[in-house]
């Protein structure tokens, strides 16, 4: 005899608990500095820390603002730190953060409304290290082709989605917002040891600055906190042997 099973909504709400959420707000119109608003919503330990937030914006406070957009780990637009530690709200669920959890925008980035950061200069700084392929060599009549070795050399930089966890959780940033940060070091290691690329000099230049790869402490906290999983000190720290070493080895 098959054995009966409840509804969806049923098993859901046998799983529900009381999740208190505790929120660093700023509303720049509102006249007043930040502050700490306190929410409390029933979740399922299987939804994700986003959808918390949506259940807040969307029954108990409108006014509410955070970015998201894919809510698969690979935009990047909903980083935040919870608990103390910069994760990916759609990546987060509530099982894993208990069910008493801190929100705040990430340090090191000027705030702009409730858990929203500006990403301008993030950007800006990516820029800076020319995230593009340069070759200036005739075109080949098929593709620029690479063994698989080669292409393992700069593949740990590819999966890169500039979601500023790193950046935000370094210590260099926080201090001195004219470094230029982890994430733009990693974009440019994915240049510097491509075979295919002819501007791994010009980077380099570009990275040997006060403002460039040497601010770095080796404090682990950027590859800590990449939800990707990049061992970014490890790359950053390929970019000063680079350096030291007058030129990168591609392979």
């Amino acid at each position: 005899m098959a054995t009966a099973t409840k509804p969806v909504s049923q098993a859901r709400t046998s799983r529900t608990v009381t999740v208190q959420v505790r929120v660093k707000r700023f509303q720049p119109d509102s006249g007043k500095g930040a502050y700490w608003q306190e929410f409390t919503v029933e979740a399922d330990p299987l939804d994700r820390f986003v959808d918390v937030l949506n259940r807040i914006k969307w029954t108990q406070d409108g006014t509410l603002t955070y970015r998201r957009s894919c809510l698969h780990g690979v935009c990047g637009s909903d980083a935040m730190r919870l608990n103390g530690r910069n994760r990916l709200a759609c990546k987060q669920l509530v099982a894993d953060l208990g069910t008493k959890i801190t929100a705040e925008p990430m340090l090191g980035f000027p705030v702009v409304r409730d858990l929203v950061v500006d990403m301008d200069p993030f950007f800006s700084k990516y820029e800076k290290i020319k995230p593009f392929l340069i070759n200036d060599e005739p075109v080949p009549s098929s593709e620029r082709l690479q063994s698989p070795e080669q292409h393992a050399r700069f593949e740990e930089g590819t999966k890169c989605i500039l979601c500023g966890c790193c950046t935000g959780s370094c210590p260099s940033v926080w201090a001195n917002r004219e470094w230029v940060g982890p994430a733009s070091i990693v974009n440019a290691h994915r240049f510097i040891f491509d075979s295919r690329d002819r501007a791994a000099q010009d980077r380099l230049q570009i990275l040997s600055d006060r403002t460039g790869v040497w601010r770095c402490r080796t404090i682990f906290n950027c590859s800590e906190v990449c939800p990707r999983g990049i061992p970014v000190t490890q790359l950053i720290e390929e970019v000063k042997r680079a350096l030291v070493q007058d030129g990168p080895d591609v392979g």
